[in-house]
């Protein structure tokens, strides 16, 4: 059992070899869906943010708190579609959403620009020029996507477990090569890999509870008590305080909850 993530660029056929690895293993997979639980949450339409999340950070931007919102409600989302294992999930950021989750495979999977572009050319029935200049605006904007949501550049080898060029590989090969992978006794679920997992959901579940309240809020959970981290004006800490614990009290699994506001002191003070 375990979960598998695949970063990919614009026509380097991750799509199809996520959805051929899937079938392969007999696991779920998924894309959009944390998309969509995501707009519903930000009551943006779904369209708009998916376009948003391809072009350019305005929409958010736009928003009060819109990156903070972003991020809680996508990773509740994201995690909770992985919470039974056996998954294998091409999209936004599931290398980063995962990094300390030892039984997920974090793959990317990547190809020469000359093959992306032929592929590109043959698929839209577009120029060379034309393909070229999709493709280099769609990189970057999926790296700067990545850097101002989350802060980290899709780029960094790093960040994934596996990485797969297609340069003298086929989707086959690719398919082959992760479902091997997967199978090694890194990837298997544990005990504690699995309540790694469970503190993580835990955390972002409550992270949305308290954002009207403190959307800057660091939010850690472990074995149920959670620990929560923000700032507020002298006069207003027991206040934040006793409504913070409220909100939290209310999300199931949570056992106690721990709240550390720093001070902030009026400039000039």
């Amino acid at each position: 059992m375990a979960i598998i993530t695949i970063s990919r660029g614009t026509y380097t056929k991750g799509k199809e070899i996520a959805e051929k690895v899937a079938r392969k293993l007999g696991y779920g997979c998924i894309a959009r869906e944390a998309v969509i639980d995501a707009s519903k949450a930000l009551n943006v339409p779904e369209f708009k943010l998916v376009r948003a999340l391809h072009d350019a950070p305005s929409l958010l931007d736009g928003l009060t708190y819109g990156r903070e919102k972003f991020i809680a409600h996508y990773q509740v989302a994201f995690l909770e579609h992985l919470l039974q294992d056996n998954v294998v999930y091409h999209g936004l950021a599931g290398h980063f959403l995962l990094r300390n989750v030892s039984h997920a495979l974090k793959v990317r999977i990547i190809a020469d620009i000359a093959d992306r572009i032929q592929w590109e050319m043959e698929r839209e029935s577009i120029s060379e020029k034309e393909a070229t200049r999709i493709l280099r605006n769609d990189d970057e904007e999926r790296r700067k996507w990545s850097l101002h949501i989350y802060g980290v550049d899709t780029n960094d080898s790093s960040l994934y477990d596996l990485i797969i060029n297609l340069r003298r590989l086929s989707v086959e090969d690719a398919v082959d090569i992760i479902c091997h992978a997967v199978k090694l006794d890194h990837f298997k679920t544990t005990p504690a890999s699995q309540e790694v997992f469970k503190n993580m959901l835990l955390a972002a579940r409550v992270k949305t509870a308290i954002l009207d309240y403190a959307p800057d809020a660091k939010v850690h959970a472990e074995n149920g008590i959670v620990y929560v981290q923000t700032s507020a004006p002298a006069d207003h800490e027991d206040t934040l305080g006793k409504v913070i614990k409220k909100a939290a009290s209310d999300v199931p699994d949570v056992v106690e909850t721990k709240v550390y506001i720093m001070p902030i002191i009026p400039f000039g003070d």
